[in-house]
């Protein structure tokens, strides 16, 4: 159930967070006016694909493991000049990019119950990035900006590409929260190629 608020973002309660959406860069309410609906069925999916089996859990901080608590998410929908500051501020890398996290939770929450609704963090969508990444794969701005969420709200809950083990856990989770929305593999094309 989504909230108009002309004072911030838009807010939508969903089964599994709260998600504070701010439309930042006026072209993505223009090439995807349902990018609300799109947002939250992506975050959805990525709730349901981050309880991990036992075999993926394995070797994770318990945090990673234990999926996503109930919480608040903070999506932002911006332009490539508002993530290129977000991406040299944060990170020292002064290039845009397509989606940034800032997640809440670390390894100081290693083994911790969370208790009730916590702030999960925030992800960035970057507008011009992603439409031309979409175009150079094949697929739908739509279906990329799901992939793109997916990916974000993933590294809220401690997922990480950075190494060969949790890139495989990752996109293995990015799969199946995809797959439920009906997306094709983005990864499959890339694998194909590779061979």
């Amino acid at each position: 159930m989504a909230e108009d608020s002309d004072d911030g973002p838009l807010r939508t309660v969903t089964a599994a967070a709260e998600i504070a959406l701010d439309i930042r860069a006026p072209a993505w309410a223009r090439a995807l006016p349902d990018a609300e609906a799109i947002c939250e069925r992506a975050v959805e999916a990525a709730y349901a694909a981050a309880a991990l089996p036992a075999n993926m859990a394995a070797g994770l901080p318990a945090y990673v493991a234990a999926g996503l608590p109930a919480g608040e998410i903070s999506l932002v929908l911006a332009d490539d000049a508002f993530i290129r500051t977000l991406n040299r501020d944060h990170r020292g890398q002064d290039s845009a990019t397509d989606v940034l996290s800032f997640p809440q939770l670390d390894d100081r929450h290693k083994g911790e119950a969370m208790a009730g609704p916590v702030l999960l963090g925030d992800v960035v969508v970057a507008y011009e990035t992603a439409a031309r990444d979409a175009q150079a794969a094949g697929v739908t701005l739509a279906h990329h900006l799901a992939h793109l969420v997916i990916h974000g709200v993933l590294h809220l809950a401690g997922h990480d590409h950075e190494d060969e083990r949790e890139a495989e856990v990752m996109e293995a989770l990015e799969r199946g929260a995809l797959a439920r929305l009906g997306i094709a593999d983005p990864y499959a094309a890339a694998i194909r190629a590779a061979e």
